[in-house]
């Protein structure tokens, strides 16, 4: 006897055809989304292979060592700072109570909104040698510029400051959820022991909560890693600005591969391991009963401390860069009216608005195949398409520009030589090839809000809608969009602001004379012109707001 499958059980055997027809349809299109995704990686690595040794030899003579341990001291310096802000500021607005701990729950949160190149321009505007701190200090104390000494905001440890003030919220997110869900048993039983507070958080809240705070410190790393503005603009050399110069400096291809694959590497390994961290560390509560943990209130001092403690990250992340960026915008001469600025605008929320759209259908293939036919091919499907959130976006540039230039430049050969036409760059000069490489970036952040809606979908409904004579199509059409239509809205609006705010991938694929906001701010501040950059980047933080906002009323729900 042949077995019927679990999504053919209620469908009536003259639909069955049809619901099988529809099934392959979204296997067909889920397999080809995850072939897409992987294509940049395996190109990149093809690319990186068989570009021969020279360059790679001569790399390592020269700057890889110093792109290594640039990037490793870079990633070291933020890892310590997201965890350290992170999870202090987790652990009181969550475990104690003083005052304004209700706004600072919500308010820790407003840093995300900022793309750390960004906060960059705002704090080299006011911290370098003629900005007006050390201005006001040379006017106040009478010394010249070799007089005293200033901490360096164009420096590596610069870089990791304003990549800490905007990645922290990671940590705060993960670390606040998971001490909201641990039991109180454990840790007054360390009290009772006679623990102090502090005590009993090292030795207990903090051991169990450290999968939720490792996988927010992989994911600040990830995001170090792939940054490109800040590092670039500081001068500090990592892999992600070798490959950008290696590809538009030297106009070396092989080299920007071989770059690619060193960090395309070091990414992948940092996706397996946040995965494994995140998939095999729990801890269970010891007991039938969840006992919320008693907040303790602070008073005196300690109030003091923990309210000047919670609005550092506030106020140097986000408060303090908006009065900058304010008064910056003030000085300047851009027209955001201007037919140019206009022009920004445009071609700023038209890619944001096609790969918006595109990398939801591509959700929606994904997460429906997987509802469809639950198992490994669907599981391998996701996974492969999930791997883009760890690559670079300079990396995913560098894997979807070789082979495409290549076949582009095969045929305009081709064609010049049989047919006397120029066909020019038809896929690596259009913005197609750039909204499919955004797709690859930020597909698992689209995939993960449609399945969290999807997993409210009952499967009682599925099988009613079958028992009525719908196929997937139906199903998906009448069933489940109308039900997911919040978490759809939720996933446009995370990768249209992504975009937004991407640097490395566009710049290295937009086609010619098509600029964006990032690239102008981008473009501005490396002309020294900061005035004029933070009109682009008010833009950008303006529109980072609206996730940012999103994230904070489900805080402030819980």
């Amino acid at each position: 006897m042949t077995a019927v499958s679990e999504t053919e059980e209620y469908a009536p055997k003259g639909n069955r055809r049809g619901e099988r027809s529809g099934t392959r349809t979204f296997s067909v299109l889920a397999w080809g989304v995850a072939l897409a995704c992987i294509l940049p990686m395996v190109a990149v690595a093809l690319a990186a292979l068989t570009g021969g040794t020279d360059t790679i030899q001569h790399l390592a003579e020269t700057v890889l060592s110093r792109y290594v341990l640039t990037t490793v001291a870079l990633v070291a310096l933020v890892s310590v700072g997201t965890l350290c802000i992170g999870v202090g500021a987790a652990w009181l607005v969550t475990m104690t109570r003083f005052p304004g701990v209700r706004l600072f729950e919500i308010a820790l949160v407003l840093p995300l909104a900022f793309p750390a190149y960004v906060l960059a321009y705002a704090y080299t505007f006011v911290l370098d040698h003629p900005g007006i701190v050390q201005t006001t200090l040379r006017s106040v104390t009478g010394w010249g510029p070799r007089d005293y000494w200033f901490p360096e905001i164009r420096s590596l440890g610069g870089a990791a400051v304003m990549l800490v003030l905007v990645l922290y919220p990671y940590v705060y997110l993960l670390a606040r959820a998971a001490f909201l869900q641990q039991s109180g048993g454990a840790f007054l039983a360390a009290r009772a022991l006679g623990k102090n507070a502090f005590q009993a958080f090292w030795l207990v809240s903090l051991p169990m909560a450290r999968p939720a705070i490792a996988s927010g410190v992989l994911l600040a790393v990830m995001e170090t890693i792939a940054d490109f503005g800040t590092v670039s603009y500081f001068g500090v050399q990592t892999f992600a600005t070798g490959i950008y110069t290696s590809w538009f400096s030297m106009g070396d291809r092989a080299g920007a591969a071989q770059l690619a694959l060193c960090l395309l590497s070091f990414a992948l390994v940092l996706a397996v391991v946040e995965r494994s961290t995140r998939g095999k560390a729990r801890y269970h509560q010891a007991g039938k009963q969840h006992a919320a943990m008693p907040p303790a209130d602070l008073k005196g001092w300690r109030s003091v401390g923990a309210w000047i403690l919670c609005a550092l990250p506030v106020c140097f992340g986000f408060l303090l860069p908006v009065i900058i960026l304010f008064d910056m915008g003030l000085q300047s001469e851009q027209d955001l009216l201007s037919r140019r600025y206009i022009a920004f605008l445009q071609n700023s929320l038209t890619l944001a608005a096609l790969a918006a759209l595109l990398t939801v259908v591509a959700a929606i293939c994904l997460g429906f195949y997987q509802r469809l036919r639950p198992g490994r091919p669907s599981a391998l499907a996701a996974y492969m398409s999930r791997l883009g959130y760890a690559v670079p976006g300079g990396v995913i540039a560098v894997g979807l520009m070789v082979p495409f230039a290549a076949f582009d430049n095969a045929l305009d050969a081709w064609m010049q030589a049989n047919f006397e036409i120029r066909t020019g760059l038809l896929i690596s000069g259009s913005i197609w090839l750039l909204v499919a490489a955004y797709m690859v970036r930020f597909l698992a952040a689209a995939l993960g809000a449609y399945e969290s809606g999807q997993s409210t979908v009952h499967a009682n409904m599925d099988a009613a809608a079958r028992s009525l004579g719908q196929g997937p199509l139906g199903m998906l059409r009448r069933v489940h969009l109308p039900m997911l239509t919040p978490s759809l809205l939720t996933a446009l609006l995370i990768v249209f602001v992504d975009v937004m705010k991407e640097l490395p991938a566009t710049l290295i694929m937009r086609p010619f004379n098509y600029d964006t906001l990032a690239v102008q701010a981008y473009r501005l501040a490396s002309d020294e012109r900061l005035e004029g950059a933070a009109v682009p980047s008010l833009v950008i933080v303006a529109v980072g707001l609206l996730p940012v906002i999103l994230i904070c009323r489900q805080v402030g729900r819980r």
